[in-house]
């Protein structure tokens, strides 16, 4: 058994640490409330923006407009890895990242030949290690990304899509369904594919002044930045649910073992007492004798 005092100093140990994941939680979920904010704004206007290309598209405007072209065959695509610059996140980014080796993966033994782009300290750490050829290594996005980290990101990719360099663009992103659920996700931003929900099926009672061809032009661009703006704010809401789940769990362990190392701590000093308390009164009976 160990010695009363070492016990004490492990039980100092503990709630420092204990202190620290405490404060790391709470900083998390402030965070995560922002996050989350960004989330529930995104996502309206993403419907909205897919109810209106839906509305609009007509099969004959995919020949006018490239960000609409869907290709036969994919032969050249861009794959696009979103991950944190911190750890501390309990398996989040290790999800991410096996799901883009999934991903690249089936990409190529599809005959795709897959350009590989990364966003994020901890995806580009373990793809240098893999010795993975990556065309983009970006370590600047910060846990509150912007539209203007978006449109850095998609704007070069969507011009290579256009020009036909490129076939297709996928993103490996975390999906925030909740601050507990952020299951890893593949998104197609493009080629962009209309809504082929009810809305689409709705008939037109109205004109439109532009013509709905201009009314695309301008809003097939709007779509693609704020699907790559989506999939930001998503994974930041995501990471900030997994760090603060992650650290609950470190502080409530750290308090159970506080609980335990007490015990074993009055048990030690139990055991202390109990034998000096022996050898007080051994020493009390040879001097009697």
């Amino acid at each position: 058994m160990m010695k009363a005092q070492d016990i004490r100093r492990r039980i100092r140990s503990v709630q420092n640490t204990r202190q620290i994941t405490r404060t790391m939680e709470m900083v998390a979920a402030s965070k995560l409330r922002r996050a989350q904010a960004r989330v529930q704004g995104a996502r309206p206007y993403a419907a909205k923006l897919s109810e209106v290309i839906a509305r609009l598209f007509v099969p004959d405007l995919a020949e006018r407009h490239a960000i609409l072209r869907q290709p036969e065959e994919i032969r050249n695509s861009a794959l696009v890895l979103l991950t944190s610059n911190r750890g501390l996140a309990g398996g989040f980014n290790v999800n991410l990242i096996r799901h883009a080796r999934f991903t690249l993966d089936e990409l190529r033994e599809a005959g795709v030949e897959v350009e590989f782009h990364v966003i994020g300290k901890k995806g580009i750490r373990f793809f240098r290690y893999r010795r993975e050829p990556m065309a983009t290594e970006r370590q600047d996005i910060s846990d509150r990304p912007t539209m203007e980290d978006a449109r850095s990101i998609i704007d070069p990719l969507l011009a290579r899509f256009e020009s036909g360099e490129l076939d297709a663009v996928d993103v490996v992103y975390a999906q925030f369904k909740s601050a507990i659920s952020t299951p890893p996700a593949r998104m197609r931003i493009l080629p962009v594919e209309p809504s082929r929900g009810p809305e689409a099926a709705r008939p037109l009672d109205y004109i439109f002044e532009p013509s709905s061809e201009e009314i695309l032009t301008f809003v097939l661009p709007l779509y693609v930045r704020n699907a790559a703006y989506r999939v930001l704010v998503e994974t930041a809401a995501a990471e900030q649910g997994a760090r603060r789940t992650a650290m609950k769990n470190a502080t409530d362990n750290a308090d159970e073992l506080i609980r335990t190392l007490t015990l074993q701590y009055n048990k030690a000093r139990q055991a202390q007492i109990t034998r000096e308390l022996t050898e007080i009164t051994g020493g009390s009976e040879a001097l009697r004798g």
